[in-house]
């Protein structure tokens, strides 16, 4: 079997582009796939399923079509849409998974996550992280007025784009003993995940044996695809204009 992995594509309506190359993923690439995991930060800020986006609609419809043909559709939360819900996810009929998720793909035991967690040498992000993905936290945001929320959102992205900017490149990288931690504490030799828009596929040793951590990338310039089946791992990169590889 065939399946599709994608992150971090930051969908927004000011990006146009990286949405209809979405869209064309969704046509050309998908059908062949048993299943298409979206391993978060699909969307640039998602303030919640009460909030009108003809955007996520459109994304939603199109997720549906697709779900309708037989391929299933899963979801993994990132840090800039972890108030998506079971709305959206009902309306694109999408999966929502926990992060870290392990799968079986064509046989072998695969960790999913998003990535952010695996970042521990960021302190303060990972403090704001665990406050923000409290389930009480995330029940008191949804409850907030919208006008609210998006004011939040706004103050959120700003800090985030200013702490980035200020910190040193391996901060706000993954730490290699995270994740050699969690791959042992799930048995898997394959890690996949996006967030730091780093693509590329790690080799390493996981109690003496060869594994792998592959990183999906950010579509800003180019589109990024991990395509997996039984001949092994692709991770492919792409113009958004579609007009080349």
């Amino acid at each position: 079997m065939r399946y599709l992995f994608l992150s971090d594509l930051h969908l927004e309506a000011e990006r146009p582009d990286i949405t209809r190359a979405f869209l064309r993923c969704l046509d050309e690439r998908a059908p062949a796939c048993a299943a298409v995991y979206i391993l978060g930060d699909f969307f640039e800020a998602w303030l919640g399923d009460d909030d009108p986006n003809p955007l996520g609609d459109q994304v939603a419809a199109a997720l549906a079509r697709l779900a309708d043909t037989g391929v299933e559709i899963y979801f993994m939360h990132g840090n800039r849409d972890f108030l998506l819900g079971k709305g959206f996810c009902n309306k694109a009929r999408a999966t929502l998974l926990p992060d870290p998720s392990r799968v079986t793909l064509n046989g072998e035991p695969v960790l999913l996550m998003h990535g952010d967690s695996l970042c521990v040498d960021d302190v303060a992000y990972m403090k704001m992280r665990r406050w923000l993905r409290n389930p009480v936290s995330v029940a008191v945001l949804n409850a907030l007025p919208l006008s609210t929320r998006h004011r939040i959102g706004r103050k959120l992205r700003s800090e985030s784009q200013t702490r980035t900017r200020m910190k040193a490149s391996d901060i706000t990288d993954v730490n290699q003993q995270a994740v050699e931690a969690v791959m042992r504490r799930h048995g898997v030799r394959t890690l996949i995940h996006g967030h730091t828009h780093r693509p590329a596929v790690h080799e390493l040793q996981i109690e003496g044996k060869a594994a792998q951590r592959i990183v999906l990338g950010d579509w800003d310039r180019q589109g990024w695809v991990l395509e997996v089946d039984q001949d092994g791992y692709r991770l492919e990169s792409f113009e958004l204009n579609g007009n080349g590889t």
